[in-house]
């Protein structure tokens, strides 16, 4: 069974927001949706849900591919896939 986890933590745990409090408060201030509905910072997530997150001029796409508690900083870009980003964000990836 797979348990279903908060945004903000997958967020941080996840690293496409590296600090929980920075995650909590874009989704606070509407940037985040979870399939195309504005999400709060408690929002549950599962596998297969579609993320886009707004910071300023970049957004990013992703996909949800699995949920953890924790995770190496190593295996943290297993638990996504990236749908669409913008030019600016893949380089601040890189």
């Amino acid at each position: 069974m797979i348990v279903p986890v908060r945004l903000d933590k997958f967020l941080k745990v996840s690293r496409i927001i590296k600090r929980r409090t920075v995650a909590n408060e874009a989704c606070a201030g509407g940037r985040v949706e979870i399939n195309g509905r504005v999400a709060k910072p408690g929002a549950d997530i599962k596998p297969g849900d579609r993320l886009t997150i707004r910071f300023g001029e970049h957004i990013g796409v992703y996909e949800v591919l699995s949920i953890q508690e924790t995770v190496r900083k190593e295996e943290a870009e297993h638990l996504y896939r990236i749908l669409e980003e913008d030019a600016a964000a893949a380089q601040e990836r890189a």
